[in-house]
């Protein structure tokens, strides 16, 4: 790995006016999540289509964060909306999933669109305040879009599509009928050729609105084409070619945001518990149960995870917002550091939600397994989550770049 943490001096610092905006839009965020830790618990039993959640977002000006002042958006960068995701993940993770996947997806356009294609796009989202769903990844048989006189058809299935229940407009992976060529397209889920199902029915993540979608030839403008995804050399530039950071990195704050959250739930449990403590009986730990050496030595690997993992990600979203800075000017050997750390950066995260989702009833005790805690959503979240990108993917992509100084495949994660 090449890429250094950047070393500031006085003059690199953000102004005083973008690092207030930045912790602002924070403050919303952590408000947000206030709120919806509140029920989480239920709400995640109930597994309604999180139209409520949405809203929320949407009355908190947190779905056109990502859009530039000038396009009636909120004009932050891709630092503040990781962390706006972390945030809301730490409290819902379903949520903060939905959220980090919409990022992505509205700024798909800003990818692989031309300019003015781009500006209309995110024109249009801040007006009608779209919530994105979706996915670029080749992992179905692919949809395909048929030219015609006036546009193209879009046609196919895919079984899981990220927010299909409460998109606004869906961009979503297809291929040309005539010349195989893979496309992003944006789509509009209420045309009545778009039939949306909600059998989303995995353990976990049952807030994230994901389920398949039917395509039956659904008109698509020209300009409703974004771009190419094609992973032939040369046909995109090493600038499109950050989105594939650019979604691993949501993924890695997803995972941090949950285990952060658990972690902040664990730390509370045990402090009430320890409030609640009764004097020893002759075999158990004889000081209070948080002066016990076992829990606060697991409690410590827990911690110690959690803060590596987010050492790894901030070191790659400060080498991703470098290479978004350079815009056309970054070239392909740049481009394939910030992918290979963001690569690392996502392993990292995975490895840190799965051990302290799986090992944090070890310092909160048996009677947190209680179904009226609702703690379990935790693990069941990692694990919906991770299972979709196994991280043996990111090694080999990690080692081949580190032994052999291969460029990663552009392959955008599901």
């Amino acid at each position: 790995m090449t890429i250094a943490p950047p070393h500031r001096t006085e003059e690199a610092l953000p102004p005083i006016d973008v690092v207030g905006a930045h912790e602002r839009r924070l403050h919303i965020a952590r408000e947000v999540a206030d709120d919806l830790a509140t029920d989480a618990a239920d709400r995640e039993q109930a597994g309604k289509p999180p139209f409520d959640e949405v809203s929320r977002l949407r009355e908190a000006g947190l779905l056109t964060l990502l859009v530039p002042a000038a396009h009636g958006g909120g004009g932050a960068d891709w630092r503040t909306a990781y962390a706006v995701v972390r945030e809301i993940a730490s409290a819902d993770g379903s949520i903060g999933q939905l959220l980090g996947r919409h990022y992505f997806l509205s700024s798909g356009a800003r990818f692989f669109a031309a300019p003015a294609v781009a500006a209309r796009v995110e024109r249009e989202s801040a007006a009608g305040q779209w919530c994105w769903g979706g996915g670029f990844a080749a992992h179905d048989l692919p949809l395909t879009l048929t030219p015609t006189g006036d546009g193209h058809l879009l046609d196919g299935r895919q079984s899981y599509v990220s927010g299909v229940a409460v998109a606004d407009r869906l961009a979503v992976r297809a291929v040309r009928s005539d010349t195989g060529e893979p496309l992003a397209v944006l789509v509009d889920p209420a045309h009545p050729g778009v039939v949306c199902g909600r059998d989303g029915d995995a353990f976990g993540q049952r807030l994230a609105a994901g389920g398949s979608v039917e395509f039956d030839s659904v008109p698509v403008l020209a300009d409703d084409v974004l771009g190419s995804l094609s992973a032939d050399e040369g046909v995109l530039s090493p600038f499109a070619a950050l989105a594939v950071p650019a979604a691993r990195l949501v993924s890695a704050q997803f995972c941090l945001g949950v285990a952060g959250g658990l972690l902040a739930e664990a730390r509370e449990y045990s402090r009430a518990a320890n409030s609640r403590w009764q004097p020893p009986s002759q075999h158990s730990w004889p000081g209070r149960p948080s002066q016990d050496p076992h829990l606060l030595s697991a409690y410590g690997e827990l911690v110690v995870a959690e803060r590596s993992a987010a050492a790894v990600a901030d070191q790659a979203v400060e080498a991703l917002e470098r290479g978004l800075a350079l815009g056309e000017e970054l070239d392909d050997d740049s481009c394939a550091e910030i992918t290979v750390l963001a690569a690392a950066a996502e392993t990292s995260a995975s490895r840190a939600v799965r051990q302290i989702t799986t090992h944090a009833l070890d310092v909160m005790g048996a009677c947190a397994t209680s179904a009226r805690h609702g703690f379990d959503r935790f693990w069941r979240n990692a694990q919906t989550h991770v299972l979709r990108e196994p991280e043996a993917h990111r090694l080999r992509e990690v080692g081949d770049y580190s032994l052999n100084g291969a460029h990663p495949v552009f392959t955008l994660p599901v």
